[in-house]
Order: C-alpha cells, then structure tokens, then sequence
C-alpha cells in the first residue's frame, strides 16, 4: 500500500509541472491583459507601461514563469488584480463552501446511486429498473440551473419549507471556525446554526445532484449486469454459497470498481463546476468570484484557481486508486 501511495505521488510532479507550463503560457497569449483590466477605459500607453513595469510583466515569459513557480513553492499565488488582496486567502475564504456544497451533493449521489443501480440491476425489466433508467435519463437531460430554478420556486417560493438563497440565515451569529458551517456548528455546539446551514444545503445539493445521481444509477446498473454474467458468480451459486455473501463479495465488490473510477471524476467536476448552482442560489462560493476574475482578465486569480483544482484531482484519484486497493487487491502489484 505504502509503495503505491509514493508511486502515485512521484507521478504527480511532471504531471504538475507540465501542467504549470502549458496553464501559464496559455493565459499570457490571451488578448487584454492585468493592466487592461485594472485601468479599464482610461487606460492610456503610458499608464498601462508603467502598470506593466510594476507587475513585471515586461520581463521575457521565462523570466515571469521562473518568478512564478519561486512563489508557488513558498504557497504565494500571488494578489488579485481586482481586490488587492492574496489569493491564497480570498480561495480560503470562499472555497469551504464550494466544497459543503460538493460533497453534500456527491454525498446524495452515492447513498441513492449505488443500491438503486444495484438493485434495477437484480431486478432487470421490472418497474424499478424500467424507473430507474428513466429517471437517469431525465436527470441527465435537465441543466442543472433549470432543476435548480423549479425546486426553489416550489420547495423555497411557494411551499415555504426551505430557505431559498444563501448559506445561513441572517438572524443566526455562528462562531465560525473552519468555513464548513455545518461542521461548525457541530464543532462549537451550536446545533441551530448546523441545523439551520443543512437547511440552506438540502437544495442546491439536490440540484448538483442531478446529474452525478443519474450517471451513478447508470453506470452501477450497467456494472453489476456484467458481473452478475461471469463465470464466477455462476460457480458461487452452484456450489450454494448463501446469496448474501454471493452478493456482496463476489457480485457488488467487483461492480464497484468502475463506480469508484465514475465517483472521483464526478468529485471533481463538481468541485470546479459548481458556478451555476452557486449562481441560482446565491450560496456564496468559489463561483461568483472566478465568473469575475474571468471577466476582469484577473490573472493571479485564474491560474491559482485552476492549480487548486489540479492538485483538488489529483488528492481525489490518489484516493480513488487506495479505494481500488481495497476493493481489489490485485491492483497493490500493479
């Protein structure tokens, strides 16, 4: 286990670093630029040379990429053109939501994904598969701000059950420790707070969920089908292994494989694609701010953010080939 984990870790770096190359001199040969951006439509030659002097921007591509990468090592992504303030500090502030909000709606996708696939799968051509990868289908095709739309107006508008915008609501002062209010409130003991921020959770999480869940239902079903036609799960029966253990050891550990893969790339896309939601919502996370650093030509910004979801991928498949070792555990030879 341990020699996989240093493996997979020592891949990392060329992956990174060839990432960092091709991000950098991509955002450098975009149109406009920080001083642009800064000086808007006053911008005169002059201010914008002296605006570029001061950012080093003069400096060969080299030169500026060498900077660079010296204050990546130190955790310096650098200021926001925009606000002035670090990076570093404007993603930790805004981030924890992003993530609550992932990882409640992955959370959701799995818990109903999994044993629903499963069992559409044990149950072929019955109304709960025929349901199932219906309902898949459906939740695939709607965009996720539309769903998000409908259950606000209902849930939120009309049934008033749900809070419609936002993180928390006004009346509550949370001691805020980590960012992650729900954990906050269970940090600190105070249960209204947590209580009143999974409130604010239940429909936006629903809403990312959509489409994870469909493809989750899909790809389960599609997955235990095959398993449940080998060999292997033949021979088990026949010998007159109890169905349960049948089951679990021979047909879902083996069907899970594809689904761990699914689950991790879904994690991330959801950690980096959230904007829309967040936007429905009002929820406050990373979206908002990096839908204005891409409309302000906000350099720092973007290609802090796009590192953070590099290394966000690549924790995730390190965690995803740990699972696959698990699961499998001929994969710890490979």
């Amino acid at each position: 286990m341990l020699r996989l984990i240093v493996r997979r870790l020592l891949q990392v770096v060329p992956t990174l670093l060839g990432l960092s190359v091709l991000l950098f001199l991509w955002l450098h040969r975009l149109p406009g630029g920080p001083a642009s951006a800064l000086l808007g439509e006053r911008a005169t030659e002059a201010s914008r040379r002296q605006i570029e002097e001061a950012l080093g921007l003069n400096d060969p591509v080299w030169v500026q990429y060498a900077h660079w990468m010296e204050r990546l090592v130190q955790f310096d992504f650098g200021a926001s053109v925009r606000t002035g303030r670090p990076v570093l500090e404007e993603f930790t502030q805004r981030f924890p939501a992003t993530v609550e909000l992932a990882l409640s709606a992955m959370l959701i996708a799995v818990v109903v994904g999994i044993p629903l696939g499963y069992f559409a799968a044990r149950r072929r051509g019955s109304w709960l598969d025929v349901g199932a990868v219906s309902g898949s289908l459906i939740g695939i095709c709607i965009p996720v701000f539309f769903l998000g739309f409908i259950l606000r107006a209902v849930f939120a508008v009309n049934l008033g059950w749900l809070p419609s915008f936002g993180r928390q609501s006004t009346g509550i002062n949370a001691t805020e420790v980590t960012g992650f209010y729900v954990l906050d409130g269970l940090l600190t003991g105070e249960w209204d707070a947590s209580w009143d921020a999974v409130e604010h959770l239940i429909l936006p999480a629903l809403a990312l969920s959509s489409i994870p869940l469909a493809v989750i239902v899909r790809i389960t079903r599609a997955s235990v089908l095959e398993v449940l036609g080998e060999d292997y799960v033949r021979t088990a029966e026949s010998k007159g292994i109890a169905r349960r253990v049948v089951r679990g050891r021979h047909v879902l550990r083996n069907a899970l494989l594809p689904v761990v893969t699914t689950v991790g790339l879904l994690t991330g896309s959801l950690l980096s694609g959230a904007v829309l939601t967040e936007s429905v919502f009002a929820f406050g996370g990373i979206g908002s701010f990096i839908r204005d650093a891409i409309d302000a030509r906000d350099y720092p910004v973007l290609m802090g953010f796009i590192l953070f979801i590099a290394l966000l991928y690549v924790a995730i498949n390190l965690l995803v080939d740990l699972a696959y070792s698990l699961i499998d555990p001929r994969v710890r030879v490979n």
